[in-house]
C-alpha cells in the first residue's frame, strides 16, 4: 500500500534548513557571548568582585540567550508568513514563541497543511533549548569561582 506524503513535504523542505540555519546562527550567537564572558572574566581577574560581578555576567548570558532565541523565532515567524499559514507577523511571532518553547497555551492554529512544520519548530526548540542549557552550564562553572 502506498501513502501520499506530498502534503507533508512543503513542510519538511521549509523546515528543515530553517532548523539548520537557527541551530548554526545560536551556535556563533553562543560563541560570540562565550567570547564576550572570557574577556570580561580575564579583565577582573585582578579585582575579583564576587557577587555582582557573577550576577552581572549570568544575567548578561541569560538576556542575549534570551535575544538568540527570539532572533531564531522571528525567522519561524516569517517562514509562517511567507508560506501562508498564519496571516500577520505579530500572530506568527506569537506562535512561534508557543511553538518553539512547547508552550501551547496560545489559542493559534497554522493552516492544517502546514502543521507539521509548527511540530518541527517544537523538535528545534528542543534542540536549541538544550544547547542553552549546556552553555549556561558552562558558565556557571566558569563564574564560579569568582563567587568565592
Amino acid at each position: 500500500m502506498h501513502t501520499d506524503l506530498s502534503p507533508w513535504g512543503g513542510d519538511w523542505v521549509w523546515s528543515l534548513p530553517l532548523i539548520a540555519a537557527t541551530v548554526a546562527i545560536h551556535s556563533l550567537g553562543l560563541g560570540m557571548i562565550d567570547t564576550r564572558v572570557s574577556l570580561a572574566l580575564d579583565s577582573n581577574k585582578k579585582n575579583r568582585t564576587p557577587g555582582r560581578f557573577s550576577i552581572l555576567i549570568m544575567g548578561g548570558t541569560a538576556l542575549c540567550t534570551t535575544v538568540l532565541h527570539g532572533v531564531e523565532a522571528s525567522l519561524w515567524a516569517a517562514a509562517y508568513v511567507l508560506v501562508g499559514a498564519l496571516s500577520d507577523r505579530r500572530i506568527a511571532m506569537l506562535y512561534s514563541l508557543s511553538a518553539m518553547t512547547s508552550y501551547g497555551h496560545a489559542n493559534l492554529f497554522l493552516q492544517s497543511r502546514w502543521q507539521l512544520m509548527g511540530a518541527l519548530e517544537a523538535l528545534n526548540g528542543w534542540i536549541l533549548f538544550g544547547l542553552t542549557a549546556a552553555f549556561m552550564f558552562t558558565i556557571i562553572q566558569r563564574v564560579w569561582p569568582y563567587m568565592k
